[in-house]
This record gives structure tokens, C-alpha cells and sequence, in this order.
């Protein structure tokens, strides 16, 4: 269930079980508003995960009496949340790693570490209370969009958050919360997730995130290349050429971040006088097919497929996986593959795939539990 449309069900699922809302099919059905081969198909995919349990039946109400649905007891959650420029995405996870609910919320990452962890916490005990009410904390991840020393979980000059530097986020963290906490970068998260969501069938994996941003990881022999600091897989300030050796905020000009990331693009198409001031903007632009928008989305992706190209070529990897706000845009995604494709040698890509990420929003999240399970020393019940 990967696409956004049963992931969202499943979600909302889970949710009205918790609280105690639906109990049966018939009470899903009637609190979704869907068709009842939907809710089945939902319900049986989170019986298969064991997410849920079916037992005992329920009161008729002139027909075949329902089963009753209710939430695995699990000895406990792990909470987890992938930070953004403007958004925190915040789920729960139960001690196996799976990802059981997850939602956004406002943020500002400018406004710094202390009101950042604050709203943080809040959004972890306000959703832990209406999906997991009564279930221990074992774990704390987070992920950061910016080069994080891993494990120490320390940041290291991150050009988009302005007063995180040198922030030890881990220890931060571990002062608002009495569990083990893992700090990660936000694309090495995301790889992991995206990494165990492929059954480990992918082999070597470039990982790029696209989003307001651009970050990358390497995944070689089922593990993250972290480099000797914890800090690799930074392609953001690869020099690019035709990047019209824009200003970066690094400090340096022509950076892949300054034409091939979200922010970039809503800044280069508010310059041409369309309307548009986030990536939410420039991916609702090229959905609705605006001209100018497209160019310079395929422009973008094409001058992220030069980036890469000297990688796959050092690097030889099976797989090239997109992930991100602007992997959901499929003129982004196949004019990275066709530079690839053009820039690299055929016999490193005449079994390389080049796809979208399969799972998606949540990919950093999954892989935040995964790393959280191994911090805790957490065995699923």
C-alpha cells in the first residue's frame, strides 16, 4: 500500500480503531465514506501486516453479526519525525519498525532548535494519545535536513538552518524525552526506509531526495556509507554546469541546490511572475500543466542527472532511487533518467534502474524506525 491514496486509508484506518470510532467493517465503511470492497481490502492488508487482530463478533443490526476489529497490544511505540524548512512530518511506529500512523505538521526551521523540539514534542504526545492512548515511549528519531555526524547526532554547518550549527540534536532531544534518540540526516533516513522497503532485492542504491532541498546517500552491501565523519552523500553543492552560476548558500555559485531543488525552482518561476513561493507551488504548477513550470522542471531534473552521472559512472550502482517532493513528478523524474542515460557509459547502465521512490513521503519515517529498534535494543512482541 505505497500509493498515496491507500496509505492514507490505512492511516485513517488505524486512527478510528484506536479511538474506538469503528469496531467493525460496517463502522469503517460508514466513517470513510467508501466502498465496502475498499475497507476490506484495507482491513485485510493490516490483518496480513498484524496490525490489527479480528475477534469476537458484534451486536446484529438485521444482518449477519460484524467481527470486531481491534489494534495489536504492542509493549510500546516509537515516535519519529523527519524536519523540513517549513513542516514536520510525525509518525508512530510499533517495535518492529512499522510505521502505524503519520501526519504533518507547521513548523519553521529558522525559528531554531528549542521552539522547533518544543513543537516537536507536542505533536508526539498529541498524536501518541489519540492513536497509541496508554502505550510507553521506547524510542525517539529524528531527522534533520542537514549533514548530521551519525550517531553522535551533531550538525555540522547545515546552509538552510540558520542557527543549528553545531547544535548536538541527539542531546537536545534526550532532555525532552527519558528514551534512546537516534539522529539522522534526512536523506540517509529515507534511503533506509526506502532500502527495506525493497526487500533488500535493490543491491547498491544512489538515493537522492528532492524536495525544497537536495541531499543523497549511497547504500552499498545493505548498509548507508556514512564517509569517516558520518557526513557523505552531500551531492547539494556539486557544481553544476549550466547553473548560471547562481549565488548558493553555502557561500559558493553554480551549486546543484541553486537550479535543481524546490527552492530554487519556486525562486527562478516567482522571477518569471508566476504566483508560486514553495515546492507545494511549483509541484501544483506543473500538475495543472503550466508551460513555464514544466521547462524548468525538466531543465532541473535534467541538471540532477548531470550531477549524478559522474557518481554512477565511479560507482556503478544497481539502482538510482528519486525520492522527495519532486519525485511525484514524472517530467522531473525522466529527464534525470535520460541525462543518466546520455551522460553515463551503456555498460553502467544497461542494468541500472532509474525510478521514483516507492515509498514515498514516509520513506524517511519507516527508516527512522528501523534505526531507532537497533538503538533501543527493542524486540517486537
Amino acid at each position: 500500500m505505497s500509493d498515496p491514496i491507500s496509505a492514507t486509508l490505512r492511516d485513517q484506518t488505524l486512527k478510528l480503531l484506536a479511538s474506538g470510532e469503528a469496531t467493525s467493517r460496517a463502522d469503517l465503511v460508514e466513517a470513510l465514506q467508501v466502498a465496502p470492497s475498499t475497507v476490506t481490502g484495507v482491513v485485510r492488508r493490516l490483518l496480513e501486516e498484524g496490525a490489527i487482530l479480528e475477534e469476537g463478533v458484534g451486536r446484529s443490526t438485521g444482518g449477519r453479526r460484524p467481527r470486531i476489529l481491534r489494534l495489536r497490544e504492542v509493549a510500546g511505540v516509537f515516535a519519529v519525525s523527519e524536519l523540513g524548512a517549513q513542516h514536520a512530518r510525525i509518525g508512530l511506529c510499533t517495535p518492529d519498525g512499522r510505521l502505524v500512523t503519520a501526519e504533518e505538521v507547521a513548523i519553521d526551521i529558522a525559528a531554531g532548535p528549542a521552539e522547533v523540539f518544543d513543537a516537536v514534542a507536542l505533536a508526539f504526545e498529541r498524536i501518541q494519545a489519540a492513536t497509541a492512548p496508554g502505550q510507553a515511549l521506547l524510542g525517539l528519531g529524528v531527522a534533520l535536513p542537514g549533514p548530521v555526524e551519525f550517531p553522535r547526532g551533531r550538525l555540522v554547518g547545515p546552509a538552510r538552518m540558520p542557527g543549528w550549527s553545531g547544535v548536538d540534536a541527539q542531546v537536545e532531544l534526550s532532555r525532552r524525552f527519558s528514551v534512546p534518540v537516534v539522529v539522522d540526516n534526512d536523506a540517509k533516513a529515507a534511503a533506509i526506509g526506502e532500502h527495506t522497503a525493497r526487500d533488500r532485492e535493490t543491491g547498491d542504491m544512489i538515493y537522492v531526495k528532492a524536495g525544497t532541498g537536495i541531499g543523497g546517500c549511497l547504500v552499498t552491501g545493505g548498509q548507508v556509507y556514512r564517509g569517516g565523519r558520518g557526513l557523505s552523500g552531500d551531492v547539494t553543492h556539486v557544481r553544476v554546469a549550466d547553473s548560471g552560476e547562481r549565488h548558493c548558500s553555502c557561500g559558493s555559485q553554480g551549486c546543484l541546490e541553486t537550479v535543481a531543488s524546490g527552492a530554487a525552482l519556486a525562486h527562478q518561476l516567482a522571477e518569471q511572475g508566476l504566483p508560486i513561493a514553495s515546492t507545494h507551488d511549483v509541484i501544483a504548477a506543473v500538475t495543472d500543466a503550466e508551460p513555464t513550470a514544466v521547462t524548468m522542471v525538466r531543465h532541473a531534473g535534467g541538471l540532477l542527472g548531470v550531477a549524478l552521472s559522474g557518481l554512477v559512472n565511479f560507482l556503478n550502482p544497481d539502482a538510482v532511487v528519486i525520492g522527495g517532493a519532486l519525485s511525484s513528478l514524472d517530467v522531473y523524474v525522466a529527464a534525470a533518467r535520460g541525462m543518466l542515460y546520455e551522460r553515463c557509459l551503456p555498460s553502467m547502465t544497461q542494468s541500472l534502474s532509474i525510478e521514483a521512490s516507492v515509498v514515498g513521503p514516509d520513506a524517511a519515517l519507516v527508516g527512522l524506525g528501523h534505526l531507532v529498534r537497533v538503538a533501543a535494543d527493542v524486540r517486537p512482541s
